[in-house]
């Protein structure tokens, strides 16, 4: 089966233009799509886990410490979080 792709306003047709997905990610993954400059600013442990805050179409919006945080961004910029395992 052929992976289907849809365009961002074709995500907010569906009816949920402003749900957005919480979960878990390495630090490593963040820090290896950082600028080298930005990085070496950051005293982030590799190991650790993080929280990304996810569109409906997967891009990254932000990433937090802890996943509170990252609910708590979220519904400050009156977006629906919910969380991914």
């Amino acid at each position: 089966m052929t992976p289907m792709r849809m365009t961002k306003e074709e995500f907010a047709g569906l009816g949920a233009p402003d749900l957005v997905y919480v979960r878990e990610i390495p630090a490593a993954e963040v820090l290896a799509d950082t600028p080298v400059l930005a990085s070496e600013a950051l005293a982030i442990d590799p190991d650790q886990m993080l929280y990304a805050v996810h569109g409906a179409d997967g891009e990254r919006l932000a990433v937090m410490i802890d996943r509170d945080t990252a609910f708590a961004a979220a519904v400050a910029h009156e977006l629906e979080p919910v969380s991914v395992h």
